[in-house]
């Protein structure tokens, strides 16, 4: 491996997709901000430039609702090449939406700011720019954490529910395929896919979920996007252990990060719903699985599917014994396939490598896992993991996603948080 070659194209990647105070995921598909895109890309931006990386979290962070919320897409440009685009979202004046003249979606993203912003900060060389920069960002991230605890965990169970599958990340993951059939498809407004002219059918989520997807938009857009009464209304309500890791490590991060500059009372809250968090996991362990499960708040009932959101509770920081059971559990998952970390379990029938999130690899969910298991001592699985992620870039290039039977590289092309990973990856070789 080239490693100087390998940065240089990394960081390629990055300039090609940035537009000026944020980047796109990748060109064509889609044109605008994501959240958990622009809070993971900083991590390799910063090795580049670290008031660019800042700049990133920051315009994100420009159109948070008043009520907290952060919404998952920021539309700072007309384009006719996405859908569902500001059009069908309709979120202005809504629900504590807003905030300026700039579009948002109406629904959120998984919690990853607090860990971005805490890991930026204890790396910074230039630390005026991180505290100036930690101040500004602290408080906001805590309003968003507040929100989660407030209006998605109404009955103050410790953890949050996600009320549509494209908040989790993993839109089309086969977790929710039970408790979304519950999601009617009737009534829906007339619509042009326009993913499907930037990649493979064949690698996207049907035509049935993208019904149901559109369904729970319009639902929620007849409710004026208020989000005290969002949780209760959805038909799929469903806690994901991997959804709430992110965020029980995030308020972890930002409660240290707040105790590092003087602000006791957000780093106790934090700490607080991090901790009620860990205790509250336990619920979803299953010792059949030997990782942890989601929740359909419904029904009440764990989902039988053993995908890789539940593999992320390492990244929040559970007992040892859990964080062994799933670096075995990986070493198993790595005798079916050639590369590692699937995003579901290649025994189940339900498996399919190149579609989305239901089989494929994603780097930023090896990054996550790793990051745990190299914390909690598990560092020959985490190396693993760092081993068969760039392994992938040779293979694939820098790929959205990676079959992980043969590396094959699947969905949008010269992908940023692709990039940025490796950036990240290449401090452990």
């Amino acid at each position: 491996m080239d490693k100087k070659a390998l940065f240089a194209q990394a960081a390629e990647v990055l300039q090609e997709n940035d537009r000026g105070t944020y980047t796109v995921p990748t060109k064509g598909l889609y044109p605008f901000q994501w959240n958990w895109d622009s809070c993971l890309t900083p991590l390799g931006q910063a090795q580049i430039s670290a008031p660019r990386a800042w700049t990133e979290i920051e315009t994100l962070f420009a159109h948070q609702w008043e009520d907290g919320m952060m919404p998952h897409i920021v539309f700072h440009v007309h384009d006719e090449g996405y859908f569902p685009g500001a059009n069908v979202w309709r979120t202005q004046g809504c629900g504590g939406a807003g905030r300026g003249k700039i579009d948002t979606s109406g629904i959120t993203q998984p919690a990853v700011a607090g860990f971005a912003v805490k890991r930026l900060f204890d790396r910074a060389k230039d630390k005026s720019l991180a505290l100036k920069h930690a101040k500004s960002l602290l408080p906001k991230i805590n309003r968003w954490h507040e929100w989660f605890y407030r209006d998605r965990d109404p009955a103050g169970e410790g953890l949050v529910a996600i009320i549509h599958p494209w908040e989790a990340g993993r839109d089309n993951s086969i977790d929710w395929d039970e408790p979304f059939s519950k999601v009617p498809t009737d009534g829906i407004d007339p619509y042009v896919r326009r993913d499907l002219k930037h990649a493979d059918a064949s690698m996207r989520p049907t035509k049935e979920q993208y019904d149901r997807y559109l369904w729970l938009v319009q639902h929620f857009r007849d409710l004026k996007w208020d989000n005290s009464k969002l949780h209760d209304a959805s038909p799929f309500r469903v806690v994901d252990p991997g959804f709430n890791a992110i965020l029980i490590r995030s308020c972890f991060d930002l409660a240290d990060l707040a105790d590092a500059i003087g602000e006791k009372e957000i780093a106790d809250k934090n700490r607080a719903w991090a901790k009620k968090g860990i205790a509250a996991l336990e619920r979803l362990w299953s010792d059949k699985h030997g990782q942890y499960l989601c929740l359909d708040r419904v029904t009440g009932k764990l989902i039988d599917s053993a995908d890789c959101g539940g593999l992320l509770p390492v990244f929040a920081g559970v007992p040892k014994p859990r964080v062994r059971a799933i670096a075995q559990r990986i070493e198993k998952i790595s005798q079916q396939v050639k590369y590692i970390v699937p995003t579901h379990d290649p025994s189940d029938p339900r498996f399919d490598a190149k579609r989305y999130w239901r089989g494929p690899i994603w780097l930023i969910i090896n990054y996550m896992i790793a990051d745990g298991l190299r914390t909690a001592g598990e560092t020959a699985v985490a190396d693993k993991i760092v081993k068969s992620s760039l392994a992938l870039i040779d293979s694939g290039g820098f790929a959205e996603y990676y079959d992980p039977r043969d590396g094959t590289a699947c969905g949008g092309a010269r992908f940023t948080w692709t990039a940025a990973m490796v950036l990240e990856f290449l401090r452990y070789v």
